[in-house]
């Protein structure tokens, strides 16, 4: 009997998931809420001196009951841990698979010209990629206005909703952070001072890849007789951490269930959704073009069916909407590039990895559409000369963003600075977006993770490093170690 292929065990697995939610949350005893806990009244003091005089300020803080329905709780205690552990595992092995393919890569290209040249193009289409994604937001958000279906009452009743909700308040303090630091902040941060610590951090992805090709690149210069030894060391690892890939995805259907049953269970409050089902939807159409552009680009220059390239890389599609991280999703995107699509390493190894770092469509498209929503909602005009500045500053912003879940709303935060937006509506524009961040998150991780894929073969096929497909099983060896 032939095997279900791993697309549709992970789809049947999401569609499991998000059934069991359901249904939990609507039954009685799901549905029951109950106290996690309870937060005491609290007298804050403020100090202010005026006219010589210290003036004690008071401020009460109310008691707050934090509750939770027990649907919520079960799934949080017994289903959600399965989807957490698979998601650690990718992460576990994502710096591991960088270091060695990339090393791997470079070295196996023997002449430093290819390396620049590659380079060069994968950096330059990720830009045009971004720039379009960008352009068409805008567009769509320009002539579907969205943000003139959102009343005032229904702002007013999101801004109460979210007012002082952590996620919120830190996407905040980050991007705050990040507006502080120096126009070359980003290229600092791709230096490590220490190779072992930038390795002990998956956040720290840029500086990971800066090492690996410092580090491939004085192989090359060294000689090949030379270099063999830590080549072979490298090669190897490639393929243990590979194997790796192979064994964790055994588990994908399973994992995606327990992530897909979590979002559902802690999903907001549905009338809140359907508030804001308009601008969603405009972001939802955006991204769906997108995909269709990555296919068109496919088919014109790979010369490949779109269905095949989108059979090929269901499987980090999919993992890529239920983890919501195109980082987590990187070993398992890099293996169905290479062996599914015959995308040759040398090319895979550099592309994939920087793309999940700096290429970010998806969410660069969703600036677009969210900053110019808020505005519209708020009433506040926007000239041509800002919507350019959007443009450019999704594009810069992008390029420093974490390929972590939420780091669209640090990147939105600074975009709507850059167009001089009020910072005392700043909450209140990510309490208008908060409702729906999170699933419009796992679609537009999905875009990230396609494009990436999409650039990787447009970058092989120009270099004519696009082969034929050489699927390696997780048991091809197995009959060798058992008896």
């Amino acid at each position: 009997m032939k095997k279900l292929a791993l697309h549709w065990q992970i789809l049947i697995g999401m569609s499991t998931g998000i059934l069991f939610g359901i249904i939990l949350l609507n039954t009685a005893w799901g549905s029951e809420e109950i106290i996690v806990r309870t937060i005491k009244e609290q007298i804050m003091l403020d100090y202010s001196i005026a006219d010589g005089e210290v003036i004690t300020n008071h401020e009460v803080k109310p008691a707050i009951t934090i509750t939770t329905t027990k649907a919520a709780e079960f799934v949080s205690n017994w289903v959600e841990p399965f989807g957490t552990m698979f998601v650690n595992l990718l992460k576990l092995i994502a710096v591991p698979l960088i270091l060695a393919s990339l090393i791997k890569g470079i070295s196996d290209l023997k002449d430093i010209a290819k390396f620049r040249r590659m380079g060069i193009r994968t950096i330059l289409i990720y830009i045009g990629t971004t720039i379009i994604a960008i352009t068409l937001g805008l567009v769509l958000v320009n002539l579907l206005n969205p943000g003139a279906g959102i009343s005032e009452e229904t702002i007013a009743n999101l801004s109460a909703t979210y007012e002082g909700n952590s996620g919120i308040t830190s996407k905040l303090e980050t991007a705050a952070l990040q507006k502080d630091a120096g126009p070359l902040q980003a290229v600092i941060d791709m230096v490590p001072d220490n190779a072992v610590a930038a390795m002990s951090n998956n956040s720290l992805m840029l500086q990971v890849i800066f090492f690996a090709i410092f580090l491939g690149i004085s192989m090359l210069l060294i000689g090949e007789k030379a270099a063999l030894p830590l080549k072979n060391f490298f090669d190897s690892l490639n393929d243990v951490v590979l194997k790796m890939v192979d064994l964790i995805m055994l588990t994908a259907p399973f994992a995606v269930f327990a992530l897909l049953a979590t979002v559902v269970v802690t999903a907001d409050d549905p009338e809140v959704l359907l508030a804001l089902l308009y601008y969603a939807g405009t972001v939802v159409l955006g991204l769906i073009l997108m995909i269709v552009i990555y296919c068109l680009i496919f088919w014109l220059y790979v010369k490949k069916s779109p269905l095949w390239f989108l059979n090929k890389i269901a499987p980090a599609q999919l993992l890529a909407f239920s983890t919501s991280s195109s980082a987590a999703t990187l070993p398992v995107t890099m293996e169905r590039v290479e062996e599914h699509m015959g995308v040759e390493k040398e090319v895979s190894s550099f592309v994939l990895p920087v793309g999940a770092t700096i290429n970010m469509d998806g969410t660069s498209l969703y600036q677009a559409v969210a900053a110019v929503f808020v505005c519209q909602a708020l009433g506040i005009e926007l000239a041509l000369t800002a919507q350019l500045t959007i443009v450019l500053t999704a594009l810069l912003a992008s390029i420093g963003s974490a390929a972590v879940p939420g780091a669209g709303m640090v990147m939105l935060v600074i975009v709507l600075e850059s167009i001089s937006f009020p910072s005392e509506l700043l909450p209140v524009a990510l309490a208008l977006i908060f409702a729906v961040d999170r699933p419009l998150d796992m679609l537009r991780t999905t875009v990230n993770v396609t494009g990436d894929a999409t650039v990787a073969s447009i970058v092989a096929k120009s270099l004519g490093k696009f082969g034929e497909p050489k699927v390696d099983n997780w048991d091809d060896n197995l009959k060798d170690v058992t008896s």
